[in-house]
């Protein structure tokens, strides 16, 4: 087995509780499954937001869906110009026996935008 990353993001509709931990939720649901990993091969996930996602921190998904015993670590996205908005960014490390090009990244929402080099479905 080896340790692995899965990059994801997802736009979120609005600056809500509820729509940030929902969304982020779904984000990290669609990343587990499609890396088919299991929560005691994950070593820890990190959070960003873009600054203008403030209602809620985004790790709080990830306690709700039983992920409390993973480190878990928000951090605010950097503000570019220009840069797309209202976007939570996830990077996941796993233990797994994928090689680098299996490992899936998801990109949900609108934020498909974000990476040219992946597949719509991916």
């Amino acid at each position: 087995m080896r340790v692995r990353a899965a990059r994801g993001a997802i736009v979120v509709g609005t600056d809500r509780e509820e729509d940030v931990l929902g969304s982020t939720q779904r984000l990290l649901e669609e990343m587990i499954e499609r890396n088919d990993v299991a929560t005691d091969d994950l070593v820890s996930i990190l959070f960003t937001a873009t600054e203008d996602l403030r209602s809620a921190f985004p790790a709080e998904a990830a306690r709700r869906i039983g992920l409390g015993v993973v480190p878990l670590l928000c951090a605010r996205e950097i503000s570019v110009e220009g840069a797309m908005g209202s976007v939570v960014r996830v990077l996941m490390h796993f233990h797994t026996e994928r090689g680098l090009r299996e490992v899936v990244h998801v990109y949900l929402d609108g934020a498909e935008a974000l990476r040219d080099d992946l597949d719509a479905d991916a």
